[in-house]
């Protein structure tokens, strides 16, 4: 996300909303007709993947996936150079997902195409974030906004994306995490730089009624080494029916999915609830980084 100033960020949601009525099936598109979208998912996913091959079909483009990597040529041994590169020559643009940290920024040095990161290691997910921006800009409010950040804040890359955009538009932060799942000290640091209201606490009790959005994270059990570790700290923070009783009437909840138990099923029923919203926007957001990144909308 450090490589999008506000007003590029702007511009993709602008993009994004005048494409949303394509998104929801109002209007056909043939904006990607004849482009080739290549998806290549190294970590599993279903709704940036799926969201992905939405996007493309609903401009009219072709999906080209990798499917399971046990049944790929990395199972050979092959590097994700070489991969790259064979799947340039195939694809009008790539989409890739991977565990290692900086995997985006590598491949985009062996792509002859245009790549958008997926998602890679724990350190970005900038696609993520542009749908959060979205969601928060059509169900809240950008400029002004107090929002707190909960869960796994150490390992969480959608939280480590949406701070930096955030901060952009001057918001108010508040994380909220057990001690061993802190946000970086890193990231903490440059938001003070950059002059942003940053606190920190481990209750949820405590902010609920003085912000206007909540985005909820769960602990991802997949980044611990050790099964003992995770469950000391995963069950630690939960939104209840009963927390949202002190909460602000226009607050909004959002989560990237998938959850585990960090939000109550009796959530889901209440006005605050927006993050099964937010998972459609994913399509709108998407299909406008598409469009734009192969160059059939400026």
């Amino acid at each position: 996300m450090k490589d999008f100033s506000r007003e590029e960020i702007d511009y993709v949601l602008d993009t994004a909303e005048k494409l949303e009525p394509v998104a929801r099936g109002e209007i056909r598109s043939r904006l990607l007709d004849g482009k080739i979208i290549s998806l290549l998912f190294f970590e599993p996913s279903t709704r940036t993947r799926l969201s992905f091959e939405v996007a493309a079909r609903r401009l009219g483009g072709q999906v080209l996936n990798l499917g399971l990597v046990e049944a790929s040529s990395v199972m050979k041994g092959e590097n994700l150079a070489d991969t790259i590169r064979v799947i340039s020559a195939y694809s009008d643009l790539i989409v890739l997902r991977h565990p290692l940290d900086g995997s985006a920024r590598m491949a985009s040095e062996f792509t002859s195409v245009p790549l958008i990161n997926g998602g890679d290691g724990s350190i970005n997910h900038p696609t993520q974030t542009f749908l959060d921006l979205y969601t928060i800009r059509r169900e809240s409010h950008l400029d002004g906004l107090k929002i707190a950040m909960a869960g796994d804040l150490k390992y969480g890359r959608t939280v480590h994306s949406l701070c930096h955009a955030l901060s952009l538009y001057g918001a108010e932060m508040t994380f909220v995490s057990p001690p061993e799942l802190r946000m970086p000290s890193e990231i903490v640091r440059v938001l003070r730089k950059q002059n942003i209201l940053v606190k920190e606490t481990e209750s949820l009790e405590e902010i609920i009624g003085d912000i206007d959005v909540l985005y909820m994270t769960r602990v991802q059990k997949e980044r611990f080494p050790h099964p003992v570790e995770y469950e000391k700290v995963s069950n630690k923070l939960k939104v209840t029916g009963d927390l949202l009783k002190a909460a602000a009437p226009g607050l909004k909840i959002l989560h990237p999915l998938p959850r585990v138990n960090e939000i109550s099923p009796e959530v889901d029923e209440t006005p605050h609830a927006c993050y099964l919203e937010q998972a459609f926007y994913g399509v709108p957001i998407r299909m406008a980084l598409l469009a734009l990144t192969t160059g059939v909308i400026e």
